[in-house]
């Protein structure tokens, strides 16, 4: 039985992921599983045990990690490298472009639905909407349109909504093809 196993840098990410994989994961022969980190610093201090203490052969792995205001190509290649030191060579890295909010972001409809909101998906014209991975705080941004903004919360809230096939984030959409990749292999 195939396994997919994900290493979050936070709590918000599995609810995200668990919002969106129904619509992803149509087979009921891969098992799923979260092991869920306490920030970026753990993550990355704990992967490599967390890696090479995982033996099932047929486990893929995906490892998921904001951007912040790091250098993202640097960020992958430090993963991969740990990757690589726990013998896991076909672990797949991927980074948020910024924070994990900018996905939300390029998903205003989402937001609308998930907020009964009304008015939100036409500000996705604005130029800042149209490409949200070049947003410096994506979380500001999104409190601005959602007051009641809280990290996980919001992410359980509108994952459901999210259009899988949205290319606004290509950080969104190369997460999204990991997946499918991995699923339908």
């Amino acid at each position: 039985m195939k396994e997919l196993v994900f290493l979050l840098e936070e709590p918000s990410a599995k609810a995200m992921i668990e919002g969106i994989l129904p619509s992803l994961i149509l087979e009921s022969n891969i098992v799923v599983r979260y092991i869920v980190f306490e920030g970026k610093q753990d993550l990355e201090k704990q992967i490599i045990r967390k890696l090479q203490g995982y033996n099932n052969p047929h486990a893929t792995f995906i490892i998921l990690r904001d951007q912040d205001s790091g250098n993202c190509e640097l960020i992958k290649s430090i993963l991969k490298q740990k990757c690589e030191e726990a013998n896991k060579f076909q672990a797949i890295v991927r980074i948020a472009c910024r924070e994990l909010e900018s996905w939300y972001l390029a998903d205003l409809e989402a937001v609308e639905k998930a907020y009964n909101r009304t008015n939100l998906s036409v500000l996705q014209a604005k130029k800042k909407f149209r490409n949200p991975d070049n947003l410096q705080s994506p979380s500001q941004e999104l409190k601005s349109l959602v007051p009641e903004y809280q990290k996980i919360n919001v992410s359980r809230i509108i994952a459901p909504y999210l259009n899988i096939e949205n290319t606004r984030s290509p950080s969104f959409y190369y997460f999204i093809s990991a997946i499918k990749k991995v699923s339908y292999s």
